[in-house]
Order: C-alpha cells, then structure tokens, then sequence
C-alpha cells in the first residue's frame, strides 16, 4: 500500500512540475484536397496533448505561469504518411500589474517536413532522435520557453536554448532540412546557434531591457518605461553594427515592430531624435511602419 502510494505521489509531483506551455497547435489542411481529413484532426489532437503534456523543464509552473503559445501548421502536400508543411510559432507573456500581454516571438519556418502515421505515439526523448516531428516540435517548444525566461532574467533561457541545440546536433544528421549549417543561414541551427552566441549576446540583452525594464514597467513610470525601451532598440543597433541583417533582429522586429510603433505614438513623449532612422537601417523591411512613429 505504501509502495502504491509512493508511486501516485511521484506521478501527481511530476504532473505538478510539467505542463509549462500553454499551446495551441493548429493544422491547417485547406491545401489538400481528395483525402481523408481524419488523419489531419487526429495530428492537430496529438500535437496538442505532446505539447502541454510533455514535461519540459525541471522547473514548477502554475497555472497562471504557463506560457501562452500557438504552433500553426500548413499543410502543403501529404502522400503516403509523408508531409510537406510550414509551421509559424507565436508566443506571448503577461505584462506586469496589467491586463496586457506583450508579443515575444514571430517565426515562421517553410522547412517543415515529416512522417506521420495516424495515431503513432508521439514522444519526447531528450537523448536520441525519434523523428523530424517530435523533434521539430520539441525545438520551438525549447525556443518558446527559452524567449520567455530571457524576458525575465538577463540569460534566464540558456539552459533551455541548450537542450534546443541539443536536439540539433541529433537531428542535423538525419539530413533533414533547416537543421543543418550548410542548408541556409536563417534556420533552426542558425537561430538557437546565434542565441547562445557571445556576438549575438546584445540581442539577449536587448530581449531583457525591453520587457523587464520597459514593459513592466508602464504601469509605474510610463515614459521611464518608453526610454528603457528606445534603450534596447540602441543595443540592437550595436548587434546590427557588427551584424547587420541578423537573423535575430529580424525575428525580434517580427514580433515587436506593431508594438513599437503603438508605444512610441501615444504620450507621453520622450525624446525620440534619430529613432525612425535607427529602426529604419537595423530593420528596413518595416520601414512602412516606421514612419508612424510621432516625433
């Protein structure tokens, strides 16, 4: 009886201590045509239970903890259990003492490929490759909540962008596409490689200033909030110095540039001078949004 017991506390301990995400998965099969959509339903169910039931971390998360996350798949061709997909990862965090939430990430990667077979079990093993699926899945979900630690804790992510890489190196082998660092230089090696790289380190830096000592801080100190804001845009301007058109920039502006352009156009108004021209040269492809900003 003891013995039984023992066993029922650690399995609720462990329930306690996983489920840190909070994902949605979304499959999108519009693409395909002339089969039977079951098996797409039963992916985008699947997905769903690997995500928020898998125990990622070591660390305990309560329920108003989770991370609010959402995976959306495109399904771009399927035949004979062999998928051609896109999938776009999003994730968000609170902000302090309010009722808003801040974007944190914006990625959507074309390099999805993957076997599936209707009602395989899907499982996450942090030593050995299963398949480009779980472990394509399991990466974002590392990525997601490295991002969100960063946001917190100056370096807070590191050892969760680690166990990202390490599903890398497992993968990369395989041959498959966007784990390699001779297939293209904005990928998944790319991405967690730059992120746990001290030339990339402003871009961390960056992710801290902005949330931690400037949106947290709106509900206190409004334009104390916006300067430690237009602070961090300065440390991204010292990355694109040495790198310009990283990948991480990018990324970064993927999930910011709208918010930014909000922040900087309501009072109260800080000084601003060169801001537009800043975030014009370390991210061109928003320069329409830009010239929104009030000066």
């Amino acid at each position: 009886m003891r013995r039984i017991f023992s066993i029922l506390f650690i399995c609720f301990f462990a329930i306690m201590q996983g489920q840190e995400l909070n994902c949605k998965v979304i499959v999108n099969y519009d693409k395909i045509t002339n089969t039977n959509n079951q098996i797409f339903k039963t992916l985008e169910s699947s997905l769903n239970d690997f995500v928020n039931k898998t125990t990622w971390t070591e660390k305990s998360y309560k329920a108003n903890e989770k991370i609010n996350c959402t995976m959306f798949i495109t399904l771009n061709s399927y035949e004979s259990n062999n998928f051609e997909a896109s999938i776009q990862v999003q994730c968000s965090r609170p902000i302090y003492n309010s009722s808003f939430t801040t974007p944190l990430l914006n990625i959507n990667d074309k390099d999805f490929s993957f076997q599936y077979t209707e009602y395989q079990n899907l499982f996450y093993s942090p030593n050995s490759y299963e398949s480009n699926l779980i472990s394509t899945i399991a990466f974002y979900s590392y990525i997601i909540i490295g991002v969100d630690a960063e946001s917190f804790e100056l370096d807070g992510g590191t050892d969760y962008f680690q166990s990202a890489q390490q599903i890398v190196g497992l993968a990369a082998p395989t041959g498959g596409a966007g784990w390699s660092q001779t297939d293209k230089t904005q990928n998944r090696y790319y991405l967690v490689n730059d992120l746990l790289s001290t030339t990339f380190k402003p871009f961390r830096e960056a992710m801290f200033q902005y949330h931690f000592n400037g949106m947290d801080g709106m509900s206190k100190d409004l334009k104390g909030s916006k300067e430690a804001i237009v602070n961090s845009i300065n440390t991204l301007v010292t990355l694109h110095e040495i790198r310009p058109n990283a990948y991480l920039t990018r990324i970064f502006f993927d999930a910011k540039a709208d918010e930014i352009v909000s922040i900087f156009s309501g009072g109260p108004t800080i000084s601003i001078d060169g801001l537009v021209d800043k975030l014009s040269r370390i991210s061109p492809t928003n320069s329409t949004k830009w010239v929104n900003i009030k000066q």
